[in-house]
């Protein structure tokens, strides 16, 4: 069961007084670091800084200094840590409510971990916002991990999934959705339905665009016209483009890494949403889709139920299972009404996912904290 922060009404309708103010610092990635993270980071705070009552910066994980160091992997690492470290101690004492960013594994121990202490130090109570959908393994074989958790004053994670999984640890952790700026999506349904698909993944092993494309490859043996429009970028990056050819795909198109602001256009052009995650949270992407109108036909990777319902809101299949992704994409094509019936479904749901839902919760969560109800 989803665990949310209790919804102050009266959050966002009180101008608090000047001294009132609620000073939060927001400890997370920044450019050029590219992911959820960082987009999420980018809108929260950009947002925030607008409600009464508040004022809140960004201190970076990876604080941009020395370019020449930055070039270099391990160098940039053994630089970054330091100068993190002591912006941290520079800035900590002045903010009333530490919110920390937090990924799994290592980038938990030379992110989060270091600002909670700090923030120990200063006496100032911290938020982890553990973002990751690979928390069960990292919780599993990081075991020290789990005291540390404990010191937090309050964990949040965006999914009920997670809230699932830090119980199983033990952990009480409350939920606070990712948003998304639903209003800048064109929902429609489509009509003519065509054989467009969209995968918008980073090219990484757990987000396995290698299934979309063999799931692709089964649908084109089907309707030999149907495009793939594949957005991101990533490691595997050559490894998918040889799979590609070795497959023998047509009608594909390799956009690369697209920019927030141009991806509702994106998703304009397409008329049905490709993933197959093999670990995963509660990936936007899907969202987004919800508020474009595209039908998602997805894996059930991690907390992607917790979004999806299969036959309600989208279509979902096994791991890695590129035979039956590919059969619930022609399920679309085959069942007549289907895909407007789960578009327009799937649309109900977006509004979980408003930021006027979200922010009383960060609001109320703030002030609870900072001892300023």
């Amino acid at each position: 069961m989803t665990d949310n922060v209790a919804e102050g009404s009266s959050a966002l309708n009180n101008r608090p007084e000047e001294n009132n103010t609620v000073k939060v610092l927001i400890v997370a990635p920044s450019l050029p670091i590219v992911g959820g993270q960082t987009v999420q980071a980018e809108r929260l705070l950009g947002r925030l800084a607008k409600v009464p009552g508040l004022s809140v910066e960004l201190q970076p994980i990876n604080p941009q200094f020395w370019p020449a160091a930055q070039k270099i992997k391990y160098a940039r690492t053994l630089v970054t840590i330091p100068k993190y470290i002591l912006d941290l101690i520079l800035r900590v004492r002045s903010f009333d409510v530490i919110h920390i960013f937090s990924a799994s594994y290592f980038s938990f121990v030379i992110s989060p971990t270091p600002a909670l202490a700090v923030s120990k130090v200063f006496g100032k109570p911290t938020i982890l916002n553990y973002r990751s959908g690979e928390a069960e393994d990292h919780l599993t074989r990081w075991r020290s991990a789990v005291p540390t958790i404990r010191k937090f004053d309050k964990i949040v994670v965006p999914s009920g999934y997670l809230v699932d999984v830090f119980g199983k640890f033990g952990l009480h952790a409350e939920s606070i959705y990712n948003f998304v700026e639903t209003e800048k999506f064109n929902f429609r349904q489509r009509e003519p339905f065509r054989p467009v698909f969209l995968s918008n993944r980073n090219f990484e092993a757990h987000y396995n665009v290698a299934c979309v494309l063999r799931a692709f490859a089964r649908i084109q043996r089907s309707i030999p016209e149907a495009e793939l429009i594949i957005v991101g970028d990533g490691p595997e990056r050559n490894a998918l483009r040889e799979l590609a050819g070795v497959l023998e795909l047509r009608n594909f198109d390799f956009r690369g890494s697209v920019p927030p602001a141009e991806m509702p256009k994106i998703y304009d052009e397409a008329d049905v949403y490709l993933n197959a995650s093999s670990i995963d949270n509660m990936p936007n992407s899907i969202i987004e889709a919800f508020s474009a109108g595209l039908p998602v036909v997805s894996t059930n990777a991690g907390g992607i139920p917790y979004i999806v319902e299969h036959d309600r809101t989208g279509l979902l299949s096994d791991i890695d299972d590129d035979a039956g992704l590919a059969a619930n994409a022609l399920r679309l094509f085959n069942e007549a009404g289907l895909a407007g019936r789960l578009s327009a479904e799937a649309r109900n749901e977006v509004s979980r996912y408003t930021w006027e839902r979200v922010s009383e919760q960060w609001v109320e969560l703030y002030r609870s904290l900072a001892g300023k109800k």
